[in-house]
């Protein structure tokens, strides 16, 4: 059965089944590991012909990946409804080649205000040494707003949605839709989204996400892609990928495959259980409000709800302005369950302050109070909101 075969299944069959082999098969049900830098041909005129094809899934080099890559690509290419996936060693690379492929100097990218912060910083350094200017926009901007910052060199809209840390949810369709009526390509990142958000529905050329996070799930690998959905920006991508010297371990990318087998399960797991201590937090009174893009006191759930078939379980809360930031640290300093830490999609709840981390040009910083963003592992819920409370317990 080949991965073609699984597209009309479920998203937990095609899990299970895509890249490998089949069933009626005899062998181990896990494809192996193919690790190596030289490929060898048959001869002078086979090593040419595979030269000629060497973005086309075929052995010429270690840069250009091998089996384990190719089954890997083509399984993320699908769960996002894209026809072909690039690998990258870490979710920064995914965010950094398709910039740096599809802008040239003398030319103007658009990003919102509430991008990630390591994607802020490639705009804002490596770019700009480039020659790449970029305007960051309001992400709750309108598609007329967004038109009038459009220039004849913007060739890039960039999104976020929900944005990092803020979790403001844009308006994808709409601002795709004036980005190509300008001639610009839309890029996305959609690690937040994983396969509930499906970007080339909505307009998007490039999505983006950081596979370290629920694809990976066990916090032990680094892994980005990039996906899209024609053959031209393909090789765009794939040029600019090679170019940069840009490759995927292996092991990792092994990894990774072994993590979305099991994904679908921690993904229902964990979005349950984020809503559910995410609805805890709505009800405390230190608590100013939640960002939660499926909770409906969400300014955008409506844009979500329409947009997004779930969530995931990262979100943020903002407590009440009558605390001070050192309160918040002690607060989370003494929880013990969750891990301070900024990598989340794991297995292990963590939990962020982010207030002095958020930077912002087009829009204030300041969300009415100190901010943490907490990830929900697969730990009991009861026990997890027993240590909250114990924590909250001590902001007085």
């Amino acid at each position: 059965m080949s991965d073609d075969d699984h597209k009309g299944q479920h998203f937990a069959t095609r899990l299970s089944h895509g890249g490998r082999a089949g069933t009626r098969i005899h062998g181990f049900v896990n494809p192996p590991v193919h690790r190596g830098s030289t490929v060898l041909y048959p001869s002078c005129e086979a090593r040419r012909d595979a030269g000629a094809r060497r973005f086309e899934q075929f052995m010429t080099y270690g840069t250009q990946g091998g089996p384990t890559h190719y089954a890997f690509e083509d399984m993320i290419a699908e769960i996002e409804g894209g026809t072909r996936a690039m690998i990258y060693g870490t979710g920064l690379a995914a965010v950094a080649v398709p910039l740096l492929a599809f802008l040239k100097a003398g030319e103007h990218c658009l990003m919102p205000d509430s991008a990630y912060g390591p994607a802020r910083a490639v705009a804002e350094g490596l770019m700009t040494g480039f020659g790449i200017e970029t305007t960051f926009y309001d992400p709750l901007i309108g598609a007329a707003s967004l038109a009038a910052l459009m220039r004849p060199n913007t060739k890039v809209l960039y999104l976020e949605s929900p944005g990092s840390h803020t979790f403001e949810v844009q308006d994808v369709p709409a601002l795709a839709e004036v980005a190509h009526a300008r001639g610009a390509k839309v890029l996305m990142d959609n690690t937040w989204g994983i396969h509930h958000f499906q970007p080339f529905t909505k307009g998007v050329d490039v999505s983006i996400q950081a596979l370290t996070k629920y694809v990976g799930g066990h916090s032990d690998l680094l892994l980005g892609s990039a996906t899209v959905n024609n053959d031209a920006d393909w090789q765009r991508l794939r040029s600019a990928s090679s170019q940069l010297g840009q490759y995927a371990s292996p092991d990792d990318v092994w990894l990774a495959m072994r993590g979305l087998r099991t994904m679908n399960v921690r993904l229902k797991h964990q979005e349950q259980a984020g809503l559910e201590v995410a609805r805890w937090f709505e009800g405390r009174p230190e608590v100013l409000r939640v960002l939660h893009p499926a909770l409906p006191s969400h300014p955008q759930h409506a844009l979500w709800k329409r947009d997004f078939s779930g969530a995931c379980s990262l979100f943020g809360v903002v407590f009440q302005p009558r605390y001070t930031i050192e309160q918040l640290f002690a607060a989370i300093d003494s929880l013990k369950l969750f891990g301070i830490g900024a990598s989340w999609g794991g297995y292990e709840s963590l939990a962020l302050p982010t207030t002095g981390f958020i930077t912002r040009n087009a829009t204030s910083p300041d969300l009415g109070g100190p901010t943490a963003r907490f990830h929900i592992g697969l730990e009991d819920i009861r026990d997890l909101i027993a240590d909250l409370e114990a924590a909250l317990s001590r902001l007085g």
